[in-house]
């Protein structure tokens, strides 16, 4: 495309934060300050690379298993949710535990639960390994068969089609998880829905917002971490509504110059993990190389907010 006079960035609103990582970037960061260092934290707290390096500088040990914490010492639970089996493990070791697992996917714990209870088999949606996916299937693992990709529909067995219920992780592209759902529903006519919707608002949001502006953009840039799955989505989205390209970079230095070669209009937007602070960063050096012209482009207002876990919040009777 020609002339350097059209140069500009579309910033998709929402972005970054949600209320969920909000809520658990806080917790460590509270756990610090009440209890000092070191505070443990079972994988990372949420999935972004700035954000676990900032707060590890701060005291905060990131540890994979429970088994890795010392006895007695105290331990948050990530974002993302952990099955009953790791709760055990840390009642065994004596940990002193804060759970900050996202109240969403948490939400979807308890449909698990309580469909297990019904005898239902319960078919999730999710990618395989990720965090999440492994606390929501330790919750009824006897209940629960993952279903990666409308492909997978083909090989799901159920004792009773009569009683079969789909859930999913909550950070799942909307598209690609309904075309799921929807092979499922083909295959199970009387496939029963969630209660609630389980791809979380946020999710929801964020790829609502790149969908409005990609058909305009030459490039779209997405700031968040790789094992981030919503971040990973948001550039599938983008490719998909039209964007001339797509990219996930954690920070500005990794933009490659090539990409903005003959580049007027350039998305940004973030993942659901990332702070304000690396979307700024990027904002800084495109300005620089002249895309200085900045337009918001909102498809939402987000006002949730999640209070503290409860081990965090002030007691009442005073210390």
């Amino acid at each position: 495309m020609s002339g350097s006079h059209r140069k500009r960035v579309l910033l998709a609103k929402p972005r970054g934060y949600c209320a969920g990582v909000d809520r658990a970037v806080e917790a460590v960061e509270q756990a610090l300050e009440q209890h000092g260092p070191p505070v443990y934290v079972r994988k990372q707290i949420v999935h972004n690379r700035h954000v676990v390096e900032t707060l590890s500088e701060r005291g905060a040990i990131f540890v994979d298993e429970t088994d890795e914490v010392p006895e007695g010492a105290l331990v948050v639970f990530s974002a993302h949710g952990v099955s009953p089996a790791v709760r055990g493990q840390a009642r065994e070791r004596e940990l002193r535990t804060i759970d900050a697992t996202c109240p969403l996917v948490t939400k979807v714990h308890q449909e698990a639960k309580r469909f297990a209870r019904e005898d239902f088999d319960i078919l999730l949606v999710g990618h395989r390994g990720h965090e999440e996916v492994e606390g929501t299937a330790g919750e009824a693992p006897e209940h629960i068969q993952l279903v990666e990709t409308a492909e997978d529909v083909a090989t799901v067995e159920v004792r009773d089609p009569e009683k079969v219920v789909w859930l999913s992780q909550t950070t799942l592209s909307v598209d690609e998880t309904m075309e799921t759902v929807r092979a499922l529903r083909e295959r199970f006519p009387t496939l029963q829905n969630p209660p609630s919707d389980d791809i979380c608002y946020a999710t929801q949001n964020r790829q609502v917002a790149v969908k409005a502006m990609a058909p305009q953009c030459d490039l779209v840039l997405v700031v968040g971490s790789r094992n981030s799955s919503n971040s990973v989505r948001l550039v599938e989205v983008a490719l998909s509504a039209g964007a001339g390209a797509a990219h996930l970079i954690d920070f500005a230095r990794e933009i490659d110059e090539s990409w903005l070669d003959g580049v007027e209009t350039i998305g940004l937007t973030s993942g659901a993990s990332v702070p304000e602070v690396l979307v700024r960063g990027v904002i800084d050096y495109l300005a620089e190389r002249g895309w200085a012209d900045v337009e918001e482009i909102s498809t939402a207002e987000e006002t949730l907010t999640f209070s503290l876990p409860r081990e965090l919040r002030p007691s009442r009777a005073g210390r």
